[in-house]
């Protein structure tokens, strides 16, 4: 698993490094969405999430969610068109899910892709994500991410 400045960055899953977003497909065809460990290191502690309802459609490079920190107010982006399947209502719930796993428990929403093999094309590959990920860190003077206590 790739580890980009402290920040955990799972194999597994597939990245929107510019937005910071994270994608695992399901057996179902539907495709859960979150935000990566950059994301919520630059947000801070995540007080209010407040995602798209089910049956909304997304717009790619829209946002899917309203992000609410304690020092930052801003859109959660998808990166490819597609509909609300649902939503992590235990986040919506408790925010700080996303901080404590934003790989598990603190996942975003699942959503139905409208293209998904011309989806997945524009995304990075977990195995591939180091590079890009230290490029964007140094162009946008990001140290990285604090050690977890």
């Amino acid at each position: 698993m790739p580890f980009v400045r402290g920040c955990e960055l799972p194999d597994d899953l597939l990245y929107d490094v510019e937005n910071n977003m994270w994608y695992r497909e399901e057996s179902d065809g539907t495709v859960t969405a979150g935000m990566t460990a950059v994301a919520l290191a630059l947000a801070g502690q995540l007080v209010a999430v407040t995602p798209r309802k089910a049956g909304r459609g997304v717009q790619a490079g829209k946002s899917c969610a309203t992000i609410e920190s304690g020092k930052w107010v801003g859109p959660a982006k998808l990166a490819f068109d597609a509909e609300v399947a649902a939503v992590n209502d235990a986040l919506v719930a408790d925010p700080k899910l996303a901080n404590a796993e934003p790989y598990g428990n603190g996942w975003l929403l699942r959503v139905k892709p409208a293209d998904w093999a011309a989806a997945r094309s524009g995304l990075t590959p977990g195995n591939a994500v180091a590079a890009p990920y230290e490029a964007k860190m140094t162009a946008d003077s990001f140290a990285g991410c604090a050690p977890t206590p």
